[in-house]
């Protein structure tokens, strides 16, 4: 057993399981258990398991648990129960070792950089392909990749290819900071990097974007911590590359949780560069309220008239950092922002591709796809990368980070982007 799973397998043990008091708060709050009988919720799984699992392999129903972090932001205790069921989860897996093929799809989708590379060159065969019926019915039957998951739509132009061929940005006014963009954000939501990238021009600062991979989120969420500690570690590097004392900001707001905490609460990365990286993120919607609410910088909104609904993902949420996101929206001038009121929309990263997890993952986002639709059939935001294929996979509308609205309202572009 490799290092990181030695942490995991003594964490759990060292884990002080006594401040769970068995309220079920988290239970009633658990978007997975309410839609299925599988998965008997995040305590059962969690604090109450563990203290009969003595190391051993824990109940296969821990594999429903999507992860989402929503049971331990809800916990009056301060009890780490997504912390601890993600951990546990990573012990089973390396004891009962998934069936061939589904362990090749999990090595498979949590290497969103690989895909990325991969689909790019041939973005218009790839994304025809990913449009072909049958052909998705044969790889769910095959690798059991869910035939009706939202894929992402590969782009011909990479966001490192456009920083080389765009024109010089304007002069800063400010410090520089570091934007980090995420794999999703490098070759899928290349839109979305792209108008963080000017919206920061804009206000001033120099964005200085490294070369850089991927985050691990994926692999940690896969149970695969060893090849996430080493992309997390990779990925730090990057970053500091370019400067150790410099603001990074990024527009995907999973990724940011990764490097914020649960590399080191889950992974158990003590490494002095994930410390410093991890101090030093922000997510970008978090950065710019911080920044707009502080008088340093005073926006220049245009008047939009628009309600928009807007979706939190459960991964931004276990940030603790309020709703920024929303905020910021309702700064722009006759924008009204509808929050959906829920803990999930269902994708949890690459849980929702999964076959087995499909129908949860659906019925999990329904009210989100109902809400979206009910508010406005034509546009929608939310923050993380899978979470808008999700919602806009499911509802049929429209959905984009929260900064294409703002990029918008300053002027920067001539039409929401609908």
């Amino acid at each position: 057993m490799t290092d990181d799973l030695n942490h995991a397998r003594d964490e759990l043990m060292r884990a002080s399981l006594d401040h769970c008091v068995k309220c079920t708060i988290c239970e009633t709050q658990c978007p997975v258990a309410r839609v299925t009988p599988l998965f008997p919720g995040p305590k059962f799984v969690g604090p109450q398991a563990e203290r009969f699992r003595h190391g051993e392999s824990v109940d296969e129903s821990l594999d429903y648990c999507s992860g989402c972090g929503i049971c331990t932001h809800v916990c009056p205790q301060g009890v780490k129960i997504a912390e601890l069921n993600i951990m546990a989860k990573a012990v089973m897996k390396a004891d009962q070792p998934p069936p061939v093929m589904k362990g090749l799809r999990d090595q498979v989708i949590s290497r969103t950089t690989v895909m990325g590379k991969a689909m790019t060159p041939v973005a218009p065969v790839a994304n025809a392909a990913l449009g072909i019926g049958l052909l998705r019915k044969a790889v769910e039957k095959v690798v059991g990749v869910a035939s009706g998951a939202p894929m992402p739509t590969a782009r011909t132009e990479t966001l490192r290819a456009w920083l080389r061929r765009r024109p010089a940005p304007p002069a800063a006014t400010r410090e520089p900071i570091v934007f980090f963009h995420g794999c999703a954000g490098g070759y899928f939501e290349v839109e979305t990097s792209k108008r963080t990238i000017e919206v920061l021009e804009h206000l001033g600062f120099q964005v200085l974007v490294p070369k850089q991979g991927c985050c691990g989120l994926a692999q940690q969420s896969n149970g695969l911590f060893e090849n996430a500690r080493t992309s997390v570690l990779d990925l730090c590097d990057a970053l500091r590359s370019v400067g150790k004392e410099l603001t990074i900001v990024s527009s995907s707001g999973s990724c940011t949780g990764m490097l914020k905490h649960e590399a080191h609460h889950i992974l158990g990365v003590d490494d002095p560069r994930l410390l410093d990286v991890g101090a030093r993120i922000r997510e970008t919607s978090e950065f710019l309220l911080e920044l707009f609410e502080s008088g340093e910088v005073l926006p220049e909104f245009r008047r939009v008239e628009a309600t928009i609904p807007y979706h939190q993902p459960c991964q931004v949420k276990a940030q603790g950092m309020g709703m920024p996101a929303l905020t910021l929206m309702e700064m722009v001038p006759g924008v009204r922002v509808v929050e959906s009121g829920q803990p999930c929309c269902g994708i949890a990263g690459t849980y929702g591709l999964k076959e087995e997890k499909y129908d949860i993952a659906q019925a999990v986002g329904k009210p989100v796809f109902e809400m979206v639709k009910a508010t406005n059939p034509d546009l929608a935001t939310c923050d993380t990368e899978t979470c808008r294929w999700q919602i806009e996979k499911g509802s049929g509308v429209r959905t984009v980070h929260p900064i294409e609205l703002l990029h918008f309202a300053l002027g920067l572009s001539d039409d929401l982007p609908l």
